[in-house]
């Protein structure tokens, strides 16, 4: 890198990926591709929202899962102001994927158990964040890891029930979505989403740990269902070897 090369290149909106209050760019820093979120231009003098940022920078600075986006550093940009500069996901929202009709399987398997796991671990740092939705859940270009871009900045020493409760409701949302418009009809997953999204309390999953243990119960069952098949064609294999050798 020469001394008169830019430190700041290439930068360019993502305005699918925006939010109230920001906007997220994609750029490169010292040749290197990052994603910076900075506040939309009305709010980028005002001391509240500059707040705001840096309580957010604060929050998800210490914050470390497969399925988070990472942060890296909070600086100015020429023309953009203060901005958060986290990994560059190189990949695809889901709401792109679900508008392009290229939802695989594999997508939505990863899609609910690993955004169960980032919910939870979420929790667990008692934050408050925005409803998760189809928009900020980005899955990665080659292997398609599933990466939550917008956990929130509000983080309290307790989570209220109330709290933990629209977590798993927009977990339910997303689900029904993407069930509904890929045309899916697993039962299973289908009463799991609707107990998420049900209006009374006792219906629905008292936390994350409940609702993955729910989850859970299907791969148990498809387990179950292996060894048994597994079985039953051991026991076919035996009778026949048994028939054909009656001295086995």
């Amino acid at each position: 890198m020469t001394q008169n090369q830019p430190k700041w290149t290439e930068i360019e909106h993502l305005p699918e990926w925006d939010e109230e209050f920001y906007e997220v760019y994609t750029a490169k820093k010292h040749g290197k591709w990052v994603m910076l979120k900075t506040l939309r231009p009305e709010y980028r003098d005002k001391e509240e929202f500059l707040e705001m940022i840096g309580k957010e920078f604060d929050v998800r600075y210490n914050l470390a899962h497969p399925n988070i986006i990472m942060i890296n550093d909070f600086e100015e940009v020429p023309g953009l102001g203060m901005c958060i500069i986290t990994d560059d996901v190189y990949g695809d929202s889901l709401r792109k994927l679900l508008d392009k009709g290229e939802v695989t399987p594999e997508i939505k398997e990863t899609l609910v158990y690993r955004l169960a796991d980032a919910i939870g671990y979420i929790q667990q740092n008692h934050i408050i964040h925005h409803p998760i939705r189809p928009e900020t859940i980005i899955f990665t270009e080659k292997i398609r890891n599933l990466k939550v871009i917008d956990v929130g900045f509000d983080q309290r020493a307790h989570l209220s029930p109330t709290a933990a409760a629209e977590d798993i409701r927009s977990y339910g949302a997303v689900l029904k979505e993407v069930l509904d418009k890929t045309g899916d009809h697993d039962q299973h997953l289908r009463r799991i989403a609707d107990r998420c999204l049900s209006d009374d309390p006792r219906k629905r999953f008292r936390d994350v740990p409940d609702l993955k243990m729910a989850l859970s119960g299907k791969s148990n069952k498809r387990l179950y269902m292996l060894i048994i098949a597994f079985l039953l064609l051991m026991t076919v294999i035996l009778g026949y070897l048994s028939i054909k050798n009656p001295m086995l």
